[in-house]
């Protein structure tokens, strides 16, 4: 085991034991066994520990959305939501215990929300260049990329909160969902018209227009 993870292991105890206030950086060295110059080479704060590496799990979204091509834009901002469930859920009883954490320490609450917008603005980003990068398309970025994160948010606090005996087959119905208002909302729709008439063609032209919403 190395230092780093007897620093993680020994913090996630005493949390759990003593609660989060009341555990000092010197509490979690003497646990794990290692120096203070040993923990701050590792974290910045006590709070550090009890985060996954953000960094890591971005560099792994932006690897998987690098990859994409225009027709598979949408599948790969799911393929990188999944990521992070799945590191979630790969940390098992450890991620229930910072959910517990989160919900009851504000300043930890308040680190959990900032690490979310970043995942949120990586999407957006990505999907703002899809979709053309212009300004009449920044809107529809941010409303996806905070779908995409909503969902995926609701899906990992119900297994969190042990309500999803499934969460992966879960997330693939939300992400669907959600990727559907969208899709749905951009397809193109026609209007078919159909009358017989003796007038001219042209002079019915600038009438069609206006009943059917198109400028002259």
């Amino acid at each position: 085991m190395t230092a780093k993870e007897r620093l993680v292991e020994a913090a996630f105890s005493l949390f759990a034991e003593r609660g989060y206030d009341q555990t000092t950086v010197d509490d979690i060295t003497e646990r794990a066994g290692v120096g203070r110059t040993t923990f701050f080479r590792t974290f910045r704060a006590k709070e550090d520990v009890i985060f996954p590496d953000h960094e890591v799990l971005l560099q792994a979204i932006e690897a998987r959305l690098g990859g994409a091509t225009e027709q598979t834009a949408l599948l790969a901002v799911t393929e990188g939501a999944r990521l992070v469930l799945r590191h979630y859920l790969a940390e098992g009883e450890r991620a229930r215990t910072r959910y517990r954490l989160t919900r009851s320490v504000p300043a930890l609450r308040d680190r959990e929300i900032a690490g979310v917008q970043q995942y949120q603005r990586l999407f957006r980003g990505f999907l703002h260049d899809w979709m053309g990068g212009g300004e009449d398309t920044a809107l529809r970025a941010e409303l996806m990329a905070g779908a995409v994160v909503t969902a995926h948010n609701h899906v990992l606090r119900r297994w969190l909160s042990g309500r999803a005996d499934d969460p992966l087959r879960e997330f693939d119905a939300a992400m669907a969902e959600t990727v559907g208002l969208f899709t749905a909302a951009g397809e193109d729709e026609a209007s078919i018209v159909v009358f017989r008439t003796k007038k001219d063609l042209n002079a019915l032209l600038p009438e069609l227009n206006r009943v059917l919403g198109r400028n002259p």
